[in-house]
């Protein structure tokens, strides 16, 4: 269910053109945030822009964060 979740997600990002975001420290700094402890050094364009609309979108914080984590559970 979390990857239909994710992948639902990254056919968003994709559709929503947010690689403009992409690949920035800060980016990666930002992802951190919601995931103290993952590697951000392997991610795609791809999933980093997944993860940054997980972040910036309208969840409540807790919640966007759980996201960001199961991520990494999931592919890591």
């Amino acid at each position: 269910m979390k990857t239909l979740i994710v992948m639902t997600a990254l056919a968003a990002s994709i559709a929503t053109g947010a690689s403009a975001m992409v690949n920035s420290t800060g980016s990666l700094s930002e992802i951190q945030l919601y995931a103290p402890n993952a590697d951000v050094s392997t991610l795609t364009d791809r999933e980093i822009s997944v993860l940054l609309n997980i972040i910036h979108g309208s969840d409540k914080e807790g919640e966007k964060r759980a996201w960001v984590r199961s991520f990494f559970l999931n592919n890591g």
